[in-house]
This record gives C-alpha cells, structure tokens and sequence, in this order.
C-alpha cells in the first residue's frame, strides 16, 4: 500500500499505470523527488483521496472505510478528469486504431467498426448522464443546497458497466480476423489497448460505486440532518403573533396525529364527530401552513405537545 511519505516517482516506477491516475487528478509530472503529500498539496490535490483511488485502482486495497475524510471536490475533479480522458482521448484513438488495422473493403470489418461506435455511444451517453444530472446534483451538495427530488441512491440503482459490447468485439477480433503482416500487427496492437481501456473503465465504474458513491451517501445524511435541524429551529423562533394560536381542541388533534390516528379513531378519542375532525385539520394547516405528518410531528415536538421518546421516527 503506497503511503503519503512515499517518493511520487517510485510509485510509477513501481507501477507505470499510476500515470493515468496523476492526469485524471490534475497532477502534473516534474515533481523531482518529492513525496506524495508533497506533490499532492502543492498541486491542491487531497492526499488521503489520491492515495485511496490509487491503493484501490492499483493495488485493490480498501483504504477508504472512513468516507469522511474522503474530499468530494477532489472526486469530481478525478471523475470529470477521466471523462474527459476517455471520450475526448482514449475513444476516438482506439477508433482510428481499428480504422487503420482492419481493411475497409471486407463486410466483417466494417462491421467490426459498427460494433465499436455502438459501444462508444453507450459508454458516451452513460458519462454524459453522469455529466448532467449527477455532477450538478454533487455541486449542489456542496454549496449546502438539497435537492428532493434527486438522490445518489437513484444514479447507484441505475449504475452499472457497459461491457458486454465490447467482450464481443474482441472476440470477434481474436476468432475472425485473420490478417498477416503490418496489418496483423497494428490488430493486435489495438487489441492490446482495448483490453488496457477495458480494465481502465471497470477501475473507473468501481471508484464510483465504492468510493464516490458512499462518499456522496454521507454528505447527503449529514445536509439533510442540517436541514431538518435548520427548520425546527425557525419553528422555534417563529413570532407567535405572526402566525394564529392553536386552540387545546386544535392541539389535541395534533397529538392524535402525531400518534398515527385516524379520523375516526381522532373522534372517538376526542368524542367529536369526524366531521368536526376534518374542520380541526383544516384549520392546524392554516394557521401552521403544515401540510405533512413529518411537519406535525416536529411542531409537536418543538412545542412540547409530544415527548420525542414516544414519536417513531
């Protein structure tokens, strides 16, 4: 396991593919003999997040149990670096690699070619979604912002690898291609870097699933306990004036409520009729502009109408 004392230039000694690692994060090479914290701070990358995608990537070691010290904008920075490497770079060369191996006159090959733009257009599209809906979504975490209507849960539902496409052109490559000479030579080249990018975009896809991913799980946890927080204190220090009193009939529908009642079981309780139940309710929403069960019960707690105790959250 690499270590923040450990010299940048043995770890790529070590391994040469760290160097994909360094562009993805931003890391520029003409860093001497300096360590790893060294490089990564004075390049304004996080050093415990560096070393967790690259121990996980590289090594397969699970360093990152601790998500909150993992640095999400040092995450997005990597994710939207790689993105970038893979569709504006590593795509369009493996493509032009496959256009000067195979021969254009033979049916196979162009659909050989066929078969990698629908696998480019997946992988494409799949990047791009991220690009749109969760990248804007993580930003907005960390300006404190909550979306409800958007969760990391629904991307981690919908995030899986787009590979089977590309396990079938190589083997169709490997069984049906026969060439001789340059050409066969330059095939299997482009082979060879297709299996590289392979191996790269399973890397990439499980850095999301099992260190972004959490790491997002947490900030949401903690935004929407801030928020929860944030409104029962406005609750509290609302001006009564601004706002009419509750009635004790009135609070005693509330805590009927709270304690998951019906309108029926409400007016047996309160020996009323379910007609007057409903007008009770009617008017708590008015004057409390309280429309939720979630939005009762913390009025009834912040007022001192429950204890929390006995509410089940």
């Amino acid at each position: 396991m690499y270590e923040p004392d450990d010299m940048m230039i043995d770890m790529i000694r070590d391994n040469y593919n760290i160097l994909q690692s360094l562009g993805c994060f931003g890391i520029s090479l003409g860093f001497g003999d300096k360590t790893v914290n060294e490089v990564c701070q004075e390049q304004g990358v996080d050093t415990f997040t560096f070393l967790a995608v690259v121990n996980f990537t590289i090594n397969g070691y699970r360093s990152f149990n601790d998500a909150e010290h993992l640095s999400v904008p040092t995450l997005m920075q990597y994710l939207r670096a790689s993105h970038s490497y893979y569709l504006d770079f590593q795509l369009p060369f493996i493509r032009k690699e496959l256009v000067d191996a195979l021969d254009e006159n033979d049916n196979l090959a162009r659909l050989i070619l066929k078969l990698y733009d629908e696998y480019a257009h997946s992988i494409r599209s799949h990047m791009k979604y991220e690009e749109k809906m969760v990248f804007p979504y993580v930003e907005g975490l960390l300006e404190g912002k909550v979306n409800d209507n958007y969760d990391i849960e629904t991307f981690s539902k919908h995030h899986s690898q787009v590979d089977h496409k590309v396990k079938e052109l190589k083997s169709i490559i490997i069984k049906y291609l026969p060439s001789d000479g340059l050409r066969n030579n330059q095939l299997t080249a482009t082979l060879y870097d297709i299996y590289n990018n392979e191996e790269w975009l399973a890397h990439h896809s499980q850095v999301e699933d099992e260190i972004f991913i959490p790491s997002i799980r947490l900030m949401e946890r903690k935004l929407k306990q801030s928020d929860v927080t944030y409104k029962i204190t406005n609750m509290i220090n609302q001006n009564p004036a601004n706002s009419e009193a509750l009635s004790d009939r009135e609070k005693d529908v509330v805590v009927s409520l709270v304690q998951g009642m019906t309108n029926k079981e409400i007016a047996d309780h309160l020996c009323i009729s379910i007609n007057t139940v409903i007008t009770h309710r009617r008017n708590i929403a008015r004057k409390l502009q309280i429309h939720s069960p979630a939005g009762l019960t913390i009025y009834a707690i912040v007022n001192n109408l429950v204890d929390i105790s006995s509410v089940k959250l």
